[in-house]
């Protein structure tokens, strides 16, 4: 084996290892994140979700899957990814800062009884963690999906899902796991 195929196998060890670390604590957390939307769509409210970078990716994902279908068909959720319209992102970071411009967002979009989502590898985002206070201040529940010791964004929200790597590129590749794990378990219950 070459220097690079034995890169590819190393890659993929450590993103067995790191599935298998949050396997061992995942079940609790999910359980509660999907309930919490669950109550969210059962009263006609929306979840906001939002993150930076890969992070934004996966929010749209996670979005897509809710509005659209995950694995069958079933009515919409109301779902809505902030990092996906430009003009807000760039008027907002332009007029308040970069650090607002998902609690803006929050603040105009979201109602009491919503469920706000932030994604952050690092679970040190300022932006991220400016629109879980700014929804937990407008009575919306809170979920975050971190990496690392969860930082900040992890002590600040009523849902942590907590994937205990320091490499982004690892805990990107869980959460979607875990995100896709949300995803079936909601849609089984609608």
């Amino acid at each position: 084996m070459d220097g690079r195929a034995a890169r590819i196998d190393a890659l993929f060890a450590e993103t067995i290892r790191a599935h298998e670390v949050s396997r061992a604590m995942a079940a609790g957390p999910i359980l509660e994140a999907v309930d919490a939307l669950l109550a969210t769509f059962g009263r006609n409210g929306k979840a906001l979700i939002f993150g930076n970078g890969g992070s934004a990716a996966d929010a749209l994902h996670f979005a897509a899957e809710l509005v659209g279908r995950f694995e069958r068909e079933r009515r919409g959720l109301a779902a809505v990814a902030l990092p996906a319209d430009t003009s807000v992102l760039t008027s907002v970071a332009n007029d308040y800062g970069f650090e607002r411009v998902f609690a803006r967002q929050v603040e105009a979009l979201g109602s009491a009884g919503d469920v706000a989502i932030g994604i952050t590898t690092s679970g040190a985002s300022p932006n991220v963690l400016a629109a879980l206070v700014a929804a937990r201040s407008g009575g919306m529940a809170t979920i975050a999906f971190t990496g690392r010791d969860g930082g900040a964004v992890g002590r600040a929200v009523d849902v942590h899902v907590n994937v205990p790597h320091a490499s982004a590129a690892r805990v990107q590749e869980v959460h979607r796991t875990l995100i896709h794990a949300v995803c079936e378990l909601v849609e089984a219950a609608v």
